[in-house]
């Protein structure tokens, strides 16, 4: 399937059709994890999964994961 991408503010966009987000369960608002397979040249989409453990909410883990994405090369630079 051929999809083009194109701007929307400071950012690109690619559509995806209704048959195959619906089959995962994800709509607009959704959270997804997009990864990049530099071995496949493959951009890897899906829907987000925060772990609850030890009585942490999910609010809480998506936020904690979004604060590691945003900081991650501050915080890998600490850790040395």
């Amino acid at each position: 399937m051929l999809r083009k991408l194109f701007k929307t503010g400071n950012s690109i966009v690619v559509s995806l059709p209704k048959d195959i987000i619906e089959p995962l369960g994800v709509s607009e608002g959704t959270d997804v994890s997009v990864e990049l397979d530099r071995k496949n040249w493959q951009i890897i989409i899906r829907p987000a999964k925060y772990p609850i453990a030890g009585g942490i909410d999910e609010n809480f883990a998506r936020q904690l994961a979004e604060f590691i994405e945003e900081y991650r090369p501050a915080l890998e630079a600490l850790s040395r």
